[in-house]
């Protein structure tokens, strides 16, 4: 069942009970990702920048790896060796 069929189905269950029906699928997709933007920004503030180089090191690991480079596995020590 796809969201439509769900969201019909729903609807029908609303009406026959008198509640109020379901927002449609995707009303608030925008919305949900601003916030989820927002929260990545406010924990990029507040997160101690040691912390983050873990983050960085894998980020870079995983950027290196779609070009093809094979530098994961010493990323993953490395980020070990940092986390720790």
């Amino acid at each position: 069942m796809n969201a439509a069929q769900q969201h019909l189905l729903d609807t029908y269950r609303a009406a026959r009970r008198a509640e109020a029906a379901p927002p449609a699928p995707g009303t608030h997709t925008v919305r949900t990702a601003r916030e989820i933007r927002e929260w990545f920004r406010f924990q990029a503030v507040v997160t101690d920048p040691g912390d983050r180089v873990p983050g960085r090191v894998r980020r870079f690991a995983r950027r290196a790896g779609r070009r093809g480079r094979a530098v994961v596995g010493g990323a993953r020590r490395l980020v070990r060796l940092l986390h720790v």
